[in-house]
Order: structure tokens, then sequence, then C-alpha cells
């Protein structure tokens, strides 16, 4: 049972199959429970996603490793957890417009870092077991997080 549930879960119900780059769609649908964590509980919520998704993507990846090979693209549990990195400590505004922009903001920042894979992110990716998988994500999320914080500043 837990074999056939953790892919489902890694995959985020079959998102990580959507064509034409699984991890942006992974990114894209982290942002909704973001959004509503965000505004009803802010930093402690968006950090308690960020840890839960951490757990899961660590506990579901050897199994998808299995199933779909190593560092599998389905997975996207990771951008998860690294879009949630990247919400930490930012506050959403009262309105739904500036936070559709600060979420976009947010999602584009990290999908730079994920995909080029800067200042160190790439070298994380050879940890091993799902530390790997995760913990490139977590850096990229940090980093989409001090961009959000300077444009916030001089907003």
């Amino acid at each position: 049972m837990m074999q056939k549930l953790k892919p489902i879960l890694g995959s985020f119900f079959y998102a990580g199959f959507l064509p034409n780059a699984p991890g942006t769609w992974g990114s894209f649908f982290a942002l909704f429970p973001i959004y509503f964590i965000g505004v009803y509980a802010p930093w402690y919520g968006i950090a308690l996603f960020t840890i839960f998704c951490s757990f899961l993507t660590v506990w579901v990846s050897a199994e998808c490793e299995r199933v779909w090979g190593g560092d599998p693209s389905p997975l996207v549990m990771d951008e998860f957890a690294g879009q949630g990195m990247a919400f930490i400590g930012i506050s959403f505004f009262s309105g739904l417009g500036p936070n559709i922009l600060l979420l976009f903001a947010g999602f584009v920042f990290f999908r730079f870092f994920d995909i080029k894979k800067p200042l160190g992110v790439n070298a994380l990716q050879q940890l091993p077991g799902g530390w790997g998988i995760l913990v490139d994500d977590l850096l990229a999320g940090f980093y989409a997080f001090l961009c959000l914080k300077i444009v916030l500043y001089f907003i």
C-alpha cells in the first residue's frame, strides 16, 4: 500500500506528469496552499508547510527513484518545499491583487534559482538519497526568499 502511495504523493497526485516542465507545475501548484497558509497562519504556517513537504520529499524519494529512476522529474514534492522556503518570513498583504504579484515574484525567483542552479545549488544534488533531491530546492528557495525580501524592502 505504501509503495503505491509514495509516488502519488511525490508527484502531488500526478501533477508531476503534466507536460513540459513538471517542476514548474509543481511550483505553481504549491502556490495555492502557500497563499492560504500565508494569509491565515503567516510565518509559522509557511515554516511548518516547508518542513512537512521536506519530510515528505525525503520519505517518498527512494520509492519514486525506484519507480522512475534517479532524481525523477515527476517527483515534485521537493518543489513544494523549495517554493515554501521562498515565502518563509514574507508577510502577505490584505488584498488578493498584491498577493498575486507577491506569489508571482516568488515563483519566478524560485524557478530561476531551481533551473539555473547557481551559487552552490547544483553541488547539493550530489547528497545521498532524498537529501540531494530536496536540499538543492531548499537553497534555491532561500535565494528566492532573499530576492523577494530585497524587492519588498524597496517597495
